[in-house]
């Protein structure tokens, strides 16, 4: 009796004392906490292919007070359930604790990784104090099928394929359908959909997913990518169907035709079905649902308007009398349905890597006007490109055309149209499925009865990346340019990759991209969006680029610039829809994207992953290098300089000119000059040190032919080439500040502080600047609201950034990404907030010295890899104020001028002064909140 006392007495005492050791534990955890966790940059990813994906996170603390916060170790668990998480039983992998700050992009090393399994993570820190923090909330990813033997699905679509001498596509986008029973309510069913062109997934009449105009863009020469849903919680014991909805879109781009495959949408889906969650490895499947044969096929009521080539999207026609809400639903009747076709495309599966699209902010009309031909005007207030929903009244059977514009004064542009049969009942509802209108205006003809405003509603689009920034300033002009050019960015996004315009072309230029590639990833979460369009990149290598009809036999792979296959290095001038005509900066994309992608996210795989198409695209520009100058090369369309400086239509840009040929030849240095520095971090010692000799030999023969001493000018003595051959370093060092004199000499005073460069040059020009810290420059062009200016785009009613400096020309986007450079200046110039060692692990902070009545305060946030950084400045006659907020676990270096007369007190360990040099003191700032 007494030895049991002891034991019970021993055992409450055990009890109380882990009580207590819980309860310090608690007390005594850390004030940081691991948020925002993200594998491969995505959120909760499903489907991922990569067998080794790499976690990231960054910490918050919950003392707004505390300073020199950091991680000094991690642990991650990974668990194949999830509850053996809950219980921190990593039994997949357990790091254990690591002596380390890294927080971004940890390789995972654990077991091998399962296809079709889905795993659960998360990770907790330890702090300076050596504190642990708490578990952050669970994450999860599924595996996709890591081997292509794993696929057992047949690629199925309709019998019709699309015939190019029609005005609109013959194809009306079908329905496939699958009916199966399963003997028990099954807890896993993840199903793998890979389509060429979009499609929808429907499960027992539901629809799976929020995605629109799936999937992203792929080069469907060589790729189709797929997407992972799990369906397991909408089926059910019994009858089930499965339902996927085609739609025609890019499965009949041009540039995409290829002997194998047919020019119709298909699809390949395959899930096997498991009455466990967790499914052993010896557990038969309740059911393997996959693509083939046995699938039934039926016309929907959907079909593409226009063929999906330039200047003829078109939009899309949908017929009321072809509605069957039961299509895919159990009830439905079969006996009209038929069997789809079998096809053996050859193209590599991979997972889609990417944010889908989503439909995102709502558009509601602001006016509804009836035109003299009994039309209804409607006007949207904001030019947009997305969906619309119209309902309708009319007369049954009657067809109702509906048209796109851009313009007030224009009834349709781009020839953007819609079209809607009403059946029986004469009312209805036009809603997208797989095209898309870009517009303000729509004009709708053949109603009988007016749409009241509450009829009409419009939604954006586009990749569904999420915002990574805020800004705001004092000045009016410069935040309707600031938000302008964000929301013409977003408006380009639809599809994994940025467009140069959503109406006319919707291709991914290269050239473009050097005007929208940093605004995008200082203003938005974009890692995954731009590894996937360097993918893109990758894939049509070695293909020239395309200008013409690739239906036309006679043309199609034979001719110039007809998509002829060189595996040379060359590149298209855009991806991965390889249609379009470009010059050297087009491709040059594929150098600078990565380095800028490398100092923005501090990640090295992507140069890793791109140095081959980077030493091959080198190796193709050195093959048409004549006594150290790039010749033009290619068709009529294959060597554009600058292009669409003010003026350019009338004064021509697609020429032989000397100027394009120095501002070409000065690209190509700086291409160069980063691929040098892209083989340094690489450790590629041969390459770094061939490149930087051929980029200074280069810079002496462009300097000795192209350079002007009468007025220190390049060639023309145009902005472009002063910018390119400052930015690309070709100018000699004796001559490089009476170079720099003159260009700004140019902005101010020549062109009375206009812009005067296009979308190649504009981006140099603001790069230029940036580096230079030349925000005084910046500000005076943006500061303009007459022609050409953005401030003239806002004094003509512009809602969306235009193609052209001018309004009017004919043929002209008004939603366009030629001038989007701006978007980054905002963030890295007016803010301060500037990227120091890669990935900002260490970043800078220097508030702009402006004069300007305008523009007396500024106000950023920016959520980058480490962390909310924030920068908020006021000038007033009472002094200069400056508020940072620097996160935990990295550190500011803070730059500000003696003209600031601002007072930063030193605390050791905190804030700590660094240098004082050319009129610039800099400080060291641990994290925390700061106010000075």
């Amino acid at each position: 009796m007494k030895r049991n006392r002891s034991l019970f007495i021993i055992r409450i005492s055990a009890l109380i004392l882990v009580c207590l050791l819980h309860m310090e534990a608690y007390a005594q955890s850390s004030k940081l906490v691991p948020k925002n966790l993200r594998l491969e940059y995505l959120e909760n990813p499903m489907g991922l292919d990569n067998p080794l994906p790499r976690f990231s996170w960054f910490l918050e603390s919950t003392d707004k007070h505390a300073f020199a916060q950091k991680q000094t170790a991690y642990r991650i668990l990974v668990s194949s359930t999830a509850k053996n998480l809950a219980k921190n039983i990593g039994d997949v992998w357990d790091t254990d604790w690591v002596s380390s700050n890294a927080m971004n992009q940890i390789v995972y090393a654990g077991k091998a990784l399962a296809s079709d399994k889905k795993y659960f993570w998360k990770v907790a820190i330890k702090d300076e104090k050596n504190k642990l923090s708490k578990w952050s909330d669970d994450a999860f990813w599924s595996v996709g099928l890591l081997n292509k033997t794993a696929w057992k699905a047949e690629w199925i679509g309709s019998e019709v394929v699309f015939d190019p001498s029609k005005n609109d596509c013959n194809i009306i986008d079908p329905w496939l359908r699958k009916s199966f029973d399963l003997s028990h309510k099954p807890q896993k069913a993840i199903i793998h959909v890979s389509s060429v062109g979009f499609h929808e997934l429907y499960v027992n009449g539901k629809r799976v997913g929020e995605e629109v105009m799936a999937t992203a863009v792929t080069d469907h020469t060589k790729r189709a990518r797929y997407i992972s849903y799990d369906i397991a919680s909408y089926l059910k014991k019994g009858k089930n169907v499965v339902g996927i909805w085609l739609g025609t879109g890019w499965s009949i781009h041009g540039p995409y035709v290829v002997k194998d495959r047919p020019n119709t949408p298909i699809v390949l889906a395959q899930s096997a079905i498991y009455k466990s969650e967790y499914p052993s490895e010896n557990e038969e499947p309740l059911f393997f649902l996959k693509t083939d044969a046995t699938w039934l096929l039926k016309d929907s009521p959907n079909q593409l308007l226009g063929v999906w080539d330039s200047n003829r999207m078109g939009g899309e026609l949908w017929n009321a009398n072809r509605e069957d809400p039961s299509w895919n639903q159990e009830t439905t009747d079969e006996s009209h349905w038929r069997q789809p076709t079998v096809y053996h495309p050859k193209l590599i599966l991979s997972s889609q890597q990417v944010e889908g699209n989503k439909m995102m902010d709502e558009i509601r009309p602001i006016a509804i006007e009836k035109q003299a031909d009994s039309s209804y005007r409607i006007d949207m207030g904001v030019n947009f490109a997305g969906w619309t929903e119209l309902k309708l009244k009319g007369e049954p059977n009657q067809r109702v055309d509906i048209l796109f514009s851009e313009r007030a004064q224009e009834e349709m542009t781009f020839r953007l149209h819609s079209a809607f049969v009403f059946d029986q009942s004469g009312e209805g509802t036009f809603k997208n499925k797989f095209n898309y209108s870009s517009g303000r205006w729509i004009t709708i003809k053949g109603l009988k009865e007016a749409p009241k405003l509450s009829d009409v509603r419009g939604w954006l689009v586009r990749t569904d990346f999420k915002s990574a920034t805020t800004f705001t300033s004092s000045s009016e002009l410069h935040n309707w340019i600031y938000t302008t050019v964000r929301w013409t960015y977003e408006n380009l996004s639809l599809g994994g990759f940025i467009v140069d315009c959503p109406q006319r072309e919707r291709l991914g230029y290269g050239g473009d991209a050097h005007a929208t590639v940093e605004t995008g990833m200082l203003n938005y979460h974009t890692a995954a969006f731009y590894t996937k369009w360097m993918e893109d990149w990758r894939d049509v290598s070695g293909t020239e680029s395309i200008v013409g009809n690739m239906y036309d036999t006679t043309f199609a792979r034979k001719k110039v610039m007809s998509g002829r296959i060189f595996n040379n290095g060359i590149l298209p001038h855009t991806a991965p829809t390889y249609m379009g005509g470009g010059g050297p900066s087009w491709g040059g994309i594929v150098v600078t994207l990565p380095w800028y992608f490398y100092q923005q996210y501090g990640d090295k795989q992507i140069l890793k992953e791109n140095f081959q198409l980077i030493k091959d695209w080198i190796s193709f520009l050195d093959s048409q290098t004549k006594d150290n100058l790039l010749q033009r090369f290619g068709g009529s369309w294959d060597y554009l300089g600058d292009w669409l400086w003010p003026n350019a239509t009338a004064e021509g840009m697609n020429n032989n000119s000397p100027q394009t040929l120095c501002f070409n030849n000065s690209y190509r240095v700086y291409n160069l000059r980063i691929a040098s520095k892209i083989a340094g971090q690489l450790g590629a010692i041969a390459e770094q040190q061939k490149w930087e000799e051929e980029a200074d030999a280069y810079s002496k023969t462009i300097h000795e032919k192209f350079y002007n001493p009468q007025d220190t000018s390049y060639s023309d003595g145009s902005m472009g080439n002063l910018v390119a051959a400052l930015l690309a370093d070709v100018v000699p060092s004796n001559l490089k500040a009476d170079v720099f004199k003159r260009l700004e000499n140019e902005i101010l005073h020549r062109k009375k502080g206009h812009i005067h460069v296009g979308i190649t040059g504009g981006a140099l020009l603001f790069k230029l600047l940036r580096e230079q810290n030349r925000q005084d420059l910046l500000l005076a062009m943006t500061s303009q609201t007459t022609y050409p200016s953005w401030g003239y785009m806002k004094e003509n009613d512009a809602t969306t950034i235009w193609e052209m400096w001018e309004k009017d020309l004919p043929g002209h986007s008004l939603l366009h990404s030629s001038y989007l450079y701006p978007g980054a200046w905002y963030i890295d110039g007016i803010a301060g907030i500037k990227v120091g060692k890669p990935g900002y692990t260490e970043f800078v902070i220097e508030p702009p010295l402006l004069k300007s009545d305008d523009l007396t305060d500024a106000e950023a946030t920016f959520e980058s890899t480490v962390g909310l950084i924030k920068s908020k400045w006021a000038r007033s006659p009472q002094g200069f104020s400056l508020e940072i907020s620097v996160p935990p676990n990295s550190t500011a270096l803070l730059k500000v001028r003696r003209d600031h007369n601002l007072t930063i007190p030193e605390n050791p360990g905190i804030v700590e002064f660094v240098s004082d040099e050319n009129d610039i003191q800099t400080y060291r700032l641990q994290s925390g909140n700061f106010t000075f």
